[in-house]
């Protein structure tokens, strides 16, 4: 059972990843929603089976935002809903982090990069709207944009390698998708967004198995 969810799990859900991303058709709709659903429901149980610490709320808090953004890959074409899923699935993300909070000097400067990266996608998200008379997007796309670099930075404050590679990749696969989708189009975008994000959510799982006391960091994650 133990190589089960160790193993076998993971390589399942690797599995049906590639599956969605390059075997099933974009028609029909519902059958390709449902096969982009089954990795994030996989990775979901593996999270849950094994979390060594669910009643910690460092655990509780990953699984819930692991759920709120399944649902925002079920609502995505309702793009404000789906979106506004995906914000709420960030929050308990950043909750999750911030009770992982290890202060240093190295880590904190992060905020630096991640506001000018923010900064940027921001100002050029934003005069796509406008030139688009897309201005009702505005305010919950820089809604977004906030929260989403909020938590990556969170992530990076709590030193857990796999929370911050798992966040960074977030953001990379959130950052690919807005800019095919207002900015200009990237070729082979949904084949780099989909597998950043699940590579993404997968670490954010995966850093429930990782407990403090057990993990082995480098400088980067010391400092």
């Amino acid at each position: 059972m133990t190589t089960a969810r160790t193993i076998g799990l993971p390589v399942l859900i690797l599995l049906m990843g590639l599956l969605y991303i390059f075997v099933i058709p974009s028609d029909p709709h519902a059958v390709k929603l449902l096969f982009k659903l089954v990795p994030m429901g996989l990775i979901i149980v593996y999270a849950y089976l094994n979390s060594p610490a669910f009643k910690e709320r460092y655990s509780k808090l990953i699984l819930i935002g692991l759920f709120f953004c399944m649902l925002g890959d079920g609502l995505l074409g309702m793009f404000v809903v789906g979106l506004s899923a995906f914000l709420i699935g960030h929050i308990f993300y950043f909750a999750a982090f911030v009770r992982r909070w290890r202060y240093s000097k190295t880590r904190f400067a992060a905020v630096v990069p991640i506001f000018l990266f923010a900064l940027f996608m921001g100002w050029k998200l934003m005069d796509a709207l406008a030139q688009h008379d897309k201005g009702a997007l505005m305010a919950p796309v820089l809604a977004y944009l906030i929260v989403i670099s909020s938590m990556a930075w969170t992530a990076i404050m709590s030193g857990q390698r796999w929370a911050i590679t798992g966040a960074l990749l977030f953001v990379a696969s959130d950052s690919i998708l807005s800019w095919n989708l207002f900015v200009s189009d990237i070729a082979h975008s949904g084949t780099y967004i989909m597998t950043t994000y699940y590579a993404a959510q997968f670490l954010l799982a995966y850093s429930l198995l990782r407990s403090p006391s057990h993990r082995t960091n480098v400088s980067f994650y010391t400092a």
